[in-house]
């Protein structure tokens, strides 16, 4: 749905190809932007993440892997120096003022799936003005359609879910604790059966 949003082809050749950005693509939603994506073959898709998962990115496809702890990482630019047409910010912590140099010049979408108030107040803002660059927050539910696609790709082993640690229904505020901290790397999973003792 982000990549949608943010004009994004999700089909193999169709539509222009995009220079994407995933910004924290080593979570549970940016291993599945980044494998989206690249899955298309004709977008150069940039990840940003932790160094200790630069190699987890590119093998999910990320033609470029930025540690967010260098300059480089900070400044959502790459070695190629490409600038990008659509980004997937899926973190919170980036203001709009560190997305806006990284976009390309013809205009560029940050879709922010972790909206606040003031990115509300930036999204509007834009719209009022016509930017050619702009922040659009994310704001929607879940569809069948999206969730039967995403499974039918892990199905046929076109994509697959990273899953960073799993815990017993009895544990699940360990789980939550460890989705909020935002240092997971992909999926939490709460088994909702207890295993029988």
């Amino acid at each position: 749905m982000a990549l949608r949003t943010a004009g994004v082809s999700l089909d193999a050749g169709d539509g222009p190809a995009k220079n994407v950005l995933v910004a924290a693509s080593s979570g549970g939603v940016g291993t599945f932007a980044v494998q989206l994506a690249s899955l298309a073959g004709h977008h150069h898709v940039t990840a940003t993440c932790g160094a200790c998962n630069l190699d987890l990115v590119r093998g999910l496809g990320a033609d470029e892997a930025l540690d967010y702890g260098t300059l480089e990482g900070a400044a959502l630019r790459g070695p190629s120096g490409r600038k990008h047409d659509a980004v997937v910010h899926c973190a919170e912590g980036f203001p709009w003022s560190a997305f806006k140099p990284a976009l390309a010049d013809a205009g560029g979408v940050v879709v922010d799936l972790t909206p606040r108030i003031a990115s509300v107040a930036v999204a509007v803002l834009h719209w009022l003005c016509f930017s050619r660059k702009r922040l659009v927050p994310l704001i929607v539910s879940t569809k069948k359609q999206d969730m039967d696609a995403l499974l039918g790709l892990v199905v046929q082993g076109k994509i697959r879910a990273v899953v960073d640690s799993r815990y017993p229904l009895s544990r699940a505020h360990e789980g939550w604790a460890k989705s909020m901290s935002g240092h997971a790397t992909g999926k939490i999973i709460v088994d909702m059966v207890e295993d029988a003792e």
